[in-house]
């Protein structure tokens, strides 16, 4: 199966173009920004007024939950509001549970999201053998409880997203084909084929999860599977990392999770979700677009065609290399091993170690490791074919990296390297390359004869943080979640503290190394049951120096339940004012008032022996974006 044409060159996935509102998503069309409003949605006003915000701050597409009949009816008030103040941007409608507010919901906007794993099926985690004639009943079932969506959407000329999301299968998917990403691409294809047959088009897909590797194999097996099923088959395709969190972390996460996928031509519209107010998810969404507007200007294929990728992409497993001991930081006599099992290492240029020498005891987690001039690394251009010969005839085993001097793509070069380099040799990963100026980008884009293109937005510039952050994240995480990489070296960002900050954090977002709590908490909407945002900073507050510790925070249980088996405790609102405890997936306690919530989770984790009392000091506060 194949999601890509060329994995080592940018070339944007071609769609069909569906039109929400006045708005177009694929085809050739722009990558769309959208997002969603916080508010209850039976508040006309807020409502108006917060899809005002969100499209003042360059937000093309508004979404709006709809949870139920009375939620979906006010919607007509909404809209309203909106064109009569001069507010024209796409209204989408959120559906879960009921398909009876789908159906209201539909008379009144320009789009409405359905989740496969909740609009007409079950989830009570029932451990079931379904039969093949009892699997058809079921579909059956479904397709007569969803066609009259499908043809009242058909009849308005509106949009519909098969959003299908991790944390919500259902538990005839989950029985069949498990808690994958088949399940969730078999999952959303369900729905599909009812609405084709049915001669229904208008629609896009999405496969989202809060674990970038999910998430990213999910979007290249959906693609996969869309290319062998026929070229009209050709869906535009909407992206977003659930449950990202907030701050720094959920914007690393989020550009892992969407950022990979663009980079490889996927995706078509994209929703960054942040547990903070609405507007701020615009500004990360639209750099995350910037970074890839002008990539598929110019098309190529690398010269010998023979070149294939090293790993798997609809299954995560890490590159097998050989163990490897360099000089250590603290001691150079002192050595650190990489590669194989061990941890993917923290690198630093001796430039930049010589700034923080002096305070590498205050530095407390974000320790550099390894200094780049200690390694003996190999440099190498992954066209050589020479060279890369030379290193897979050798019997030691060596340390290899990317010549700063080659002017490849990140992604591109070090899947290059991977590919023709024998895998006992480990890697160490970069986030950018050599620092071309703005003015020679398209002077070399033109010149250069290597067949592979250079998005001129990948190149260091004198930029700000977050779009640091943002080519870090995409560059470094993608890869790791490829497989490939065994230490990281960031060198995009000229502030050693921070540059050091940002390297564990890619490593933490992408699952890679896990040196803190991870948290998994939803953005708002108007379904949560509780402030998301104060009870999120109360629980991190409480819980922040438990390193290893994953914890969610969900507001309601549209995800919170499918979520939380990927989380060691689950913090879930599950009536107004009331909180439901998890351990793993399971709810162990129930109806908690909010007062009592966050000192009885931290009781919850002393009983499962993963709580310790916090260390005198204070952590370190990381500065805000």
């Amino acid at each position: 199966m194949k999601y890509s044409e060329n994995p080592f060159v940018y070339h944007r996935r071609k769609t069909r173009e569906v039109k929400v509102g006045n708005v177009g998503i694929g085809g050739a069309n722009p990558i769309r920004v959208q997002s969603m409003i916080t508010c209850d949605t039976m508040d006309t006003e807020a409502s108006i007024q917060q899809t005002i915000e969100l499209a003042n701050a360059g937000c093309e597409i508004v979404r709006i939950t709809a949870p139920t009949v009375k939620d979906a009816r006010n919607l007509e008030n909404i809209v309203k509001g909106l064109r009569e103040r001069g507010c024209n941007v796409p209204i989408v409608a959120d559906i879960h549970f009921k398909p009876e507010a789908a159906i209201e919901a539909a008379k009144w906007v320009n789009k409405v999201r359905i989740n496969p794993g909740n609009y007409a099926d079950s989830k009570k985690f029932v451990i079931r053998e379904y039969t093949d004639e009892q699997y058809a009943a079921e579909l059956a079932r479904i397709r007569e409880r969803f066609s009259p969506l499908v043809n009242l959407c058909k009849e308005r000329g509106i949009a519909m997203r098969i959003g299908t999301n991790h944390g919500s299968l259902s538990d005839r998917i989950l029985n069949r084909y498990g808690d994958t990403p088949l399940g969730m691409v078999e999952s959303a294809l369900e729905f599909a084929r009812i609405a084709r047959d049915l001669d229904y088009h208008d629609f896009v897909f999405s496969m989202k999860a809060s674990n970038p590797k999910i998430m990213i194999a999910a979007y290249r097996l959906l693609v996969a599977r869309l290319n062998e099923l026929g070229p009209d088959w050709n869906y535009p395709l909407h992206l977003g990392v659930t449950e990202a969190g907030e701050g720094e972390d959920a914007r690393i996460k989020s550009a892992i999770g969407i950022g990979s996928l663009l980079a490889d031509g996927i995706g078509d519209t994209i929703r960054v979700s942040l547990t903070e107010d609405s507007p701020h998810e615009i500004p990360v969404a639209k750099e995350l677009v910037r970074l890839f507007a002008d990539g598929g200007a110019s098309q190529s294929a690398i010269r010998n065609p023979q070149s294939a990728i090293s790993f798997d992409p609809f299954s995560y497993q890490r590159r097998a290399t050989e163990t490897l001991a360099v000089a250590g930081v603290a001691d150079p006599g002192q050595r650190v091993k990489l590669g194989g099992a061990e941890l993917i290492r923290v690198v630093v240029r001796q430039t930049n170690f010589h700034k923080i020498a002096h305070k590498i005891d205050k530095l407390g987690d974000y320790k550099p490791e390894i200094v780049y001039e200690n390694t003996q690394i190999q440099e190498v251009d992954p066209r050589d074919g020479n060279a890369i010969a030379k290193l897979n005839s050798e019997s030691a085993t060596r340390f290899v990296t990317v010549n700063d001097d080659v002017d490849l793509p990140v992604i591109a070069a070090f899947r290059l390297l991977a590919a023709r380099l024998q895998a006992r040799h480990p890697i160490l990963l970069k986030d950018v390359l050599r620092p071309f100026s703005a003015e020679n980008d398209e002077d070399r884009m033109t010149k250069d004869g290597s067949g592979f293109v250079i998005p001129s937005s990948f190149v260091i510039r004198h930029s700000s943080f977050l779009n640091t952050l943002l080519i870090a994240s995409t560059n470094i995480g993608s890869l790791l979640c490829d497989g490939i990489g065994d230490a990281i070296l960031v060198q995009g960002e000229e502030a050693p503290g921070q540059a050091l900050r940002l390297s564990y954090n890619i490593l933490q977002a992408a699952g890679s190394r896990i040196f803190k709590t991870d948290y998994v908490a939803c953005p708002s909407c108007g379904r949560t049951l509780f402030n998301l945002q104060t009870t999120t900073a109360k629980i991190k507050a409480a819980t922040s120096h438990l390193k290893g510790v994953k914890i969610a925070i969900m507001g309601c249980i549209v995800n919170g339940p499918g979520e939380m088996a990927d989380a060691d405790f689950g913090y879930v609102g599950g009536a107004p004012g009331k909180v439901n405890l998890y351990v793993g997936k399971t709810a162990v306690k129930f109806n908690i008032p909010e007062a009592e919530a966050v000192d009885r989770l931290k009781d919850l984790i002393r009983e499962h022996g993963k709580w310790m009392e916090p260390a005198a000091q204070a952590p370190a506060l990381e500065p805000a974006l």
